[in-house]
């Protein structure tokens, strides 16, 4: 991965600036500072004294993105870990409220032409898949480890692949013979193992859904991003909004029904006749429904095509 100038562009920048209402001397957090688009954004219209906390498990995306963003001087600062360390990141800064928190759950285009972990499937290269690379298990390791079963259940809770069982059964009969250690193994090996698909050729890579469920497994993107989520609430002072980024249906979901529960608050039975729980709404839906990518943008940054946009603002305590 290259520590210079960053090939990544930001998706529905304008859209998730204006959402958050970024101003000047405001707070913000961006949970998944990646290539820094959205921060560098952040930091220009909060001008001249708005400061940035940038939270990534990728130490070489924090050290490309403070380079390139060194202008800025200390207006960025920047955190090494998961974004479920959320609370542990604003606490270092002394961020016991922020104005805004953004997070974009998609790649960045560096990571996936960095064939040093195997992020894209057409650029190749080693099968690692995490983000930080100093913790836990690769790709490689668990196609090594696990068995038809425990494979399977990857496939088809992550990457919701309809062959998961076929693919599973293909990766244990394939790795007796030859260790699974690149991308393009991993890619031809699926690819082999699903039903010809007849019709014109989809823009979609067939082991797409794959990769996706890898990644998300080594790396425990969706526990991190429920663990951050419940922390973004508590950090948010009142007014202040948090937006979130999604580009498949397991983490859109996650976010949706996390908003919908702070919206609600009550977790009282529909038919009880008075609230005893006493929790109130401390959310409140900027957007009904996500914001997605205009055919103007999809057409200059084709990543944009399954992105959503979902905003939320924090609300008043009740008295």
């Amino acid at each position: 991965m290259t520590t210079g100038a960053t090939v990544h562009r930001p998706v529905l920048l304008k859209e998730t600036l204006e959402a958050l209402m970024v101003h000047r001397s405001g707070r913000y957090i961006d949970a998944n500072l990646g290539g820094g688009g959205h921060t560098e954004a952040i930091l220009t219209a909060s001008s001249p004294d708005g400061v940035v906390l940038g939270i990534d498990a990728d130490a070489q995306a924090i050290a490309a993105t403070r380079d390139r963003l060194a202008a800025f001087g200390d207006r960025l600062r920047t955190f090494h870990g998961s974004s479920a360390r959320l609370s542990e990141a604003a606490d270092a800064v002394d961020f016991d409220a922020v104005d805004g928190v953004i997070f974009d759950l998609g790649l960045s285009s560096d990571q996936l032409v960095d064939q040093t972990r195997g992020f894209g499937i057409r650029a190749g290269g080693t099968l690692d898949l995490r983000f930080d690379v100093s913790r836990g298990e690769s790709a490689a390791d668990l196609l090594a480890l696990l068995d038809v079963r425990e494979l399977q259940a990857i496939f088809r809770n992550y990457g919701e692949e309809p062959h998961a069982t076929r693919v599973a059964r293909a990766i244990v009969a394939a790795r007796a013979t030859t260790p699974i250690t690149t991308s393009e193994q991993l890619s031809a090996l699926v690819e082999a193992a699903l039903p010809k698909r007849y019709g014109p050729p989809s823009r979609i890579h067939p082991a797409t859904r794959v990769f996706q469920a890898l990644r998300i497994a080594v790396n425990d993107e969706l526990g991190a991003l429920r663990i951050a989520l419940a922390a973004t609430l508590s950090r948010l002072s009142v007014g202040g909004r948090v937006a979130v980024l999604t580009y498949h249906s397991l983490e859109d979901r996650i976010v949706k029904q996390a908003f919908a529960a702070a919206v609600r608050g009550c977790i009282c039975p529909p038919r009880a006749p008075a609230c005893a729980c006493g929790l109130q709404p401390t959310l409140r839906l900027v957007n009904k429904k996500p914001i997605t990518a205009s055919p103007e943008e999809i057409a200059e940054n084709p990543r944009s095509r399954s992105a959503k946009l979902r905003v939320a603002e924090r609300l008043a305590e009740a008295a």
